[in-house]
């Protein structure tokens, strides 16, 4: 390759190197060996300015609403003052805030429980509750920020199944309202002994096994069928009663008119006059045109006897009185 590139160009070549060289060497000795006067200083201030401001930004913490603070000490360990909202001092890089949500909390609670009968009860207990904010330091360091996981559950359990089991499966249903007030009340004494505050204890669900719920449909089915074969009973003794009446009634107007009859020969043509206006005035009310003789108005039923006695008596009353 050496061969191929003549020796004049290699010498011009080696000569511009060697003179960029030293060019670069004079450009390097010409520039000062220190920083710039006054540069040291400057750095100095914007150091330490930074240091202050982030040491002053550590120095101060924020509680936000709804919450509360307590502080952490690297030397003295959880202090009993509780923070409000707001801005509050702190030791920067000694002392923590710890935060804690004081708002109330709904939390459902479900326990399976046996009543007085031995009758199981799926039972759903809502409850409200909140930290103590006296008690704050108390519950972080004795509880931590879950104290309500760690607490609730078994203190809720504990007395739903003690409540329960002093009542039967139908003052479960009957007595609701005096469970819920006997829950809530001694749930109220064991949460105090943490430190929690408890709002409000309410039941929201209630049911029982599957078998006595069927039981207990099969007693409804049973009882109606009691009460309505009752009503047919009823009914029937009443139906008797009413026949028995309404023969009595039939009976007792058929002796009147027999007695009637006996008495006055003239209340049978009475009647007998009294049916054929009744026929008279239907056919008058008919649209069609009808021609009746006497047989169907019923004015021959007084009987060719009674007019025979009729006539002898006129005859005979004509002969006296000529």
């Amino acid at each position: 390759m050496q061969g191929l590139v003549p020796r004049g160009v290699r010498v011009a070549t080696r000569r511009s190197l060697s003179s960029m060289r030293d060019r670069l060497n004079d450009l390097g000795a010409q520039m000062p060996n220190g920083p710039p006067p006054g540069g040291r200083s400057a750095l100095t201030v914007v150091g330490g300015l930074a240091g202050t401001g982030f040491v002053a930004y550590n120095s101060f913490f924020t509680v936000q609403g709804g919450e509360r603070a307590v502080l952490w000490s690297r030397l003295a360990g959880v202090k009993e003052y509780v923070y409000g909202e707001g801005m509050h001092p702190k030791v920067p890089f000694v002392e923590y805030p710890v935060h804690f949500d004081v708002r109330t909390r709904p939390r459902n609670v479900q326990s399976l429980t046996g009543s007085k009968d031995l009758q199981m009860v799926n039972i759903t207990l809502r409850v409200l509750s909140k930290p103590s904010i006296g008690d704050l330091a108390f519950i972080y360091k004795r509880l931590g920020h879950d104290y309500d996981d760690r607490v609730l559950p078994s203190i809720v359990n504990e007395v739903t199944k003690a409540v329960v089991a002093c009542y039967n499966a139908a003052e479960l249903l009957t007595k609701r309202e005096q469970v819920s007030q006997e829950i809530r009340h001694r749930l109220l004494k064991r949460s105090n002994d943490f430190h929690i505050v408890l709002e409000d204890v309410s039941i929201t669900h209630l049911s029982f096994s599957t078998e006595y719920t069927a039981a207990v449909e099969a007693k409804q089915v049973a009882q109606q069928d009691a009460e309505r074969a009752r009503y047919i009973v009823e009914k029937a003794m009443q139906e008797k009663k009413s026949i028995i009446v309404k023969a009595e009634g039939e009976a007792k107007a058929a002796e009147l008119v027999g007695t009637a009859i006996q008495n006055n020969p003239g209340f049978v043509k009475l009647r007998k006059i009294e049916t054929a206006k009744e026929i008279a005035s239907t056919v008058a009310k008919s649209q069609a045109k009808v021609y009746l003789n006497s047989d169907s108005l019923l004015l021959n039923m007084l009987g060719q006897e009674n007019l025979a006695d009729e006539d002898d008596n006129k005859k005979k009353k004509g002969y006296f009185s000529k």
